[in-house]
């Protein structure tokens, strides 16, 4: 078989299985393929040294990356229609064993996520359409890679879009859903088009809303603020464990304080969960018909209007406490009634005070 059609064969499997990542592993005699399902690595096939290596130089070519290069990181992309669009995003890693490690990430894109779906809660489904009608100001997503914070960007920003008729021009690294209704500007540092210059550039062309991938470095963070003080509205990502921390985040960028204020209408935290499997329970086998099916649905710790206000005093060091929602009562809240499993909770809430918080459905609302 050809090393084209094992390429196809698995790529092919992994998108029917609904899987998120794809990992080549190398180790001393052969190569180990994993699949990532609802955000947890499940072990797929082994290939031989040879097809393993073959494989990875496949995809680097197919990727335009240096086939001869090893002893450096790459990343790339590529598109394959498999009954439907399908992009993917390689990235390659040197190892200790001088062989080449590889991760696939599959962006399907005829994927998209109604507004009604971004949220566990609709509550807060309303409180971000609202958010949405502010003409300027800045909203920050925050979570890990793979919390889905661009998928809910997306919406919203489509939303603006079709519903709310604004001109909305997005800044990416890269274009993970290619979307016709809104301008879309792909990150090319070859050529020049860095986050901070794409973003002076976009305000140039008269833009109502703007989204940018990330806030990476301290230039886009003070392009971005510029922007949302000059009546744009501004979303966009940091890589924080709470909402709380996007504020801290901003001051390390150098932003000063009267600008945090002026600008930020609110920031959220989220995390995609798994709910609970009406077969399984819990965790879902492997071998159930839901393990597949990528059944989760994101949580999110708002923070906006007063509330906002409280948690900025309170970083300023003023005498106040902040009581909002937080993931841990939001996760809680999830499973008291019934939509989320307790294992979830030890997933993702990071607890010093509490380490065994959840024993018994009474005191999950505590």
């Amino acid at each position: 078989m050809s090393i084209e059609k094992i390429a196809d064969l698995l790529l092919g499997q992994a998108i029917n299985l609904c899987a998120t990542d794809i990992h080549i592993i190398p180790r001393t005699k052969d190569y180990h393929v994993q699949f990532r399902f609802n955000g947890r690595l499940s072990p797929y096939c082994d290939y031989s040294l040879e097809i393993g290596e073959r494989l990875i130089s496949h995809f680097k070519f197919i990727s335009s990356m240096d086939i001869s290069e090893r002893r450096r990181p790459q990343s790339g992309s590529f598109h394959l229609m498999h009954e439907k669009k399908t992009s993917f995003r390689i990235s390659t890693l040197p190892t200790a064993l001088a062989k080449e490690s590889l991760v696939i990430r599959i962006l399907p894109q005829h994927q998209s996520i109604t507004i009604d779906q971004i949220s566990l809660f609709p509550m807060i489904t309303k409180k971000l359409i609202a958010l949405l009608m502010h003409s300027h100001g800045m909203i920050i997503f925050t979570g890990p890679t793979g919390s889905g914070k661009s998928s809910t960007m997306y919406t919203l920003v489509d939303h603006c879009s079709n519903q709310l008729m604004r001109n909305v021009i997005t800044l990416e690294d890269p274009v993970e859903q290619q979307n016709s209704s809104f301008v879309q500007v792909q990150v090319n540092e070859k050529a020049g088009i860095t986050y901070s210059t794409g973003l002076k550039a976009i305000l140039r062309h008269d833009p109502d809303v703007i989204m940018v991938g990330e806030i990476r470095d301290s230039e886009t963070a003070k392009i971005a603020i510029r922007a949302a003080l000059t009546g744009h509205l501004v979303l966009s990502t940091l890589h924080t464990r709470d909402a709380k921390g996007a504020i801290y985040r901003l001051l390390e960028f150098g932003v000063e304080w009267h600008d945090i204020e002026q600008t930020l209408i609110a920031v959220s935290a989220q995390r995609l969960v798994s709910l609970k499997c009406p077969i399984c329970g819990e965790r879902c086998s492997r071998f159930c018909s839901n393990f597949q099916k990528g059944n989760r649905t994101a949580v999110y710790e708002l923070l906006s209007g007063r509330m906002l206000k409280s948690v900025l005093n309170e970083a300023k060091g003023q005498n106040c406490r902040s009581n909002y929602q937080t993931l841990k009562k939001v996760i809680r809240k999830g499973i008291a009634l019934g939509y989320i499993s307790k294992s979830e909770y030890d997933r993702w809430v990071f607890d010093e005070e509490e380490p065994n918080p959840i024993k018994g459905s009474g005191n999950v609302l505590k």
